[in-house]
């Protein structure tokens, strides 16, 4: 094993640190706060809880003397961890947190970044592999905290009557018209599925290979024949639905999804509404008519679900995508690339299968066969969440490129839809 002197890892450490802080520029101090819903969070409290899971599966059990930085933050910045001390404060009331001050999280930041560099300067021997792997998880979630920090920000500004953009340059794409909608076929058979051994990513400057506990084992199933979409549904098309009514006709709707249509009032997908007869959307650079060729995002499961229905197909199942994108490049619009948000396919097969959206699957999240969750309050971290949610693959314009891979299970309650999620089809072959 590298000597825990080896600058690589602490090299990623500080770039993941230092970009989650560079997402948060564009922020005023009074954007830090907001919490436009429940299920999303402040900026403040992000930027502080992936900081307290540093300080709490690392920090505290590993650095001899580390002091904490305040006693009540274990509190207040533990996310659902039911097997630490101090328990969490509610999840709907992180808006509330106005102290510790957006300066004080910046310190707080500062405070563990020194203690984890004297941490992977001079770890003893023995822990230096449990060490290396939580540092890993750690930034593997401060990863998906980068993507929901950029997606809550967005939720929070898109309440704003003035539709304030997070960042006004960003880069548009050229306009075209969408590409034909076509199917690749695959064979039936018994395949294999779930990450191998450390995970089926490469290592990346520095970082290991790395999946989590809920994409083991690897295990086999039967797939019946199928096709797959070469691209994700565009705009254009997913306009023809709502054109059609299809926000009017309970027969396309599963019960539940019509029941959210009735509660809340759901016409189209969140962030698109119409002005003077034309659809615009809201976009992380402010509100702008719609690309017709740019693929809908931010749908919840039910409305996928319908549209499938009312296109004469299915969702695909996990198991489907991750056979059909098992040879393709881990390529795509992600966050990476600055734009913040999905562009048109190109033409070709199997196009879109990583980032531009998160796609929504027909499979349920539930564990793999043998699956077991790690040990301790990290096996809180996928394992208790395995009922009554949906399964997305492939990542988003959102998603870091070196956070995106084959065997990754995203995973969200049926009618969520903030967060950047889409469509792809699939059909059986008789």
């Amino acid at each position: 094993m590298p000597p825990m002197d080896d600058p690589s890892l602490y090299d990623a450490y500080r770039r993941v640190r230092t970009f989650t802080e560079q997402l948060c520029e564009p922020l005023e101090i009074e954007d830090y706060m907001l919490q436009a819903a429940a299920e999303a969070s402040p900026p403040k409290w992000h930027l502080a809880h992936v900081s307290w899971f540093f300080e709490t599966f690392l920090l505290r059990p590993f650095l001899p003397g580390y002091a904490v930085f305040h006693a009540q933050f274990d509190h207040l910045f533990n996310s659902y961890y039911e097997q630490t001390e101090a328990g969490f404060w509610p999840r709907s009331k992180r808006g509330l947190i106005s102290r510790p001050t957006v300066a004080e999280v910046y310190a707080y930041r500062r405070h563990v970044d020194d203690a984890m560099a004297r941490l992977l300067s001079d770890c003893p021997t023995e822990h230096q592999a449990t060490v290396r792997a939580r540092v890993e998880i750690g930034l593997n979630h401060e990863q998906q905290h980068q993507e929901l920090l950029l997606t809550d920000i967005k939720y929070n500004l898109a309440y704003n009557p003035l539709r304030p953009a997070y960042r006004s340059e960003l880069s548009p794409l050229p306009l075209q018209d969408p590409v034909p909608l076509t199917f690749t076929a695959f064979e039936g058979g018994i395949h294999s599925f779930g990450a191998v051994d450390q995970g089926q990513t490469e290592p990346q400057a520095g970082r290991p290979a790395f999946a989590y506990d809920n994409e083991f084992p690897c295990h086999q199933r039967l797939l019946e024949p199928f096709r797959l979409a070469d691209r994700l549904i565009t705009n254009a098309e997913y306009q023809a639905f709502v054109d059609d009514g299809a926000y009017r006709n309970p027969a396309l709707w599963l019960s539940d999804g019509w029941a959210r249509i009735k509660t809340e009032g759901w016409q189209a997908p969140l962030y698109w509404e119409q002005l003077d007869g034309v659809w615009h959307e809201t976009t992380l650079s402010g509100r702008r008519p719609l690309h017709p060729a740019e693929p809908v995002c931010h749908v919840s499961y039910f409305e996928a679900e319908a549209y499938a229905r009312w296109a004469g197909r299915r969702l695909p199942t996990e198991f489907e995508w991750e056979h059909a994108a098992a040879d393709r490049a881990v390529e795509g619009h992600f966050v990476d690339d600055g734009r913040l948000h999905p562009g048109p396919a190109s033409t070709g097969s199997l196009q879109q299968l990583f980032g531009d959206c998160w796609e929504w699957t027909g499979s349920a999240y539930l564990p793999y066969p043998r699956y077991r969750a790690v040990d301790g309050a990290l096996g809180e971290y996928n394992g208790k969440f395995m009922n009554g949610q949906m399964v997305l693959r492939g990542g988003s314009c959102a998603t870091s490129r070196d956070h995106a891979r084959l065997t990754y299970r995203n995973f969200f309650y049926p009618h969520e839809r903030w967060q950047f999620k889409g469509i792809r089809l699939a059909e059986d072959l008789a």
